[in-house]
């Protein structure tokens, strides 16, 4: 995860039409630390969600069949946004609500993908 964003960070931060969309903070800073930090946020983030899925005696890639189930599995695809958030603070100030678009964002492109995962056979759950 932290190599393949901190390459996808450097390799688009040559393309200029991708820097013009950055906020100012993150398009002057080096794009390789950008993307180290997003890479560790996305797998660290991922930590404290999936020990409180084991102590519940949740299995890896497994959820409960209940509403709880589906809102841990919701969550679970957006639980790196508030670690980055933290991380990129240094080089920029996000707010709050831009954490919370981000993680909205998250999901709405995560859950489809994991929907259409699923139609194909490249999942074993919807979700």
């Amino acid at each position: 995860m932290t190599i393949g964003t901190t390459l996808a960070a450097a390799g688009l931060g040559r393309v200029p039409a991708y820097r013009r969309r950055l906020p100012e903070p993150i398009r002057d800073a080096n794009p390789v630390i950008v993307g180290g930090l997003l890479g560790l946020a996305s797998w660290i983030g991922e930590l404290p969600n999936s020990f409180v899925k084991r102590r519940i005696g949740i299995p890896p890639g497994e959820r409960l069949q209940s509403p709880t189930g589906m809102l841990l599995s919701v969550v679970d695809q957006a639980d790196w946004v508030p670690l980055a958030a933290l991380m990129i603070r240094p080089i920029w100030k996000i707010s709050l609500r831009e954490t919370a678009t981000v993680a909205g964002l998250a999901v709405a492109v995560h859950v489809p993908i994991n929907l259409i995962g699923y139609a194909i056979g490249a999942r074993r759950r919807p979700i």
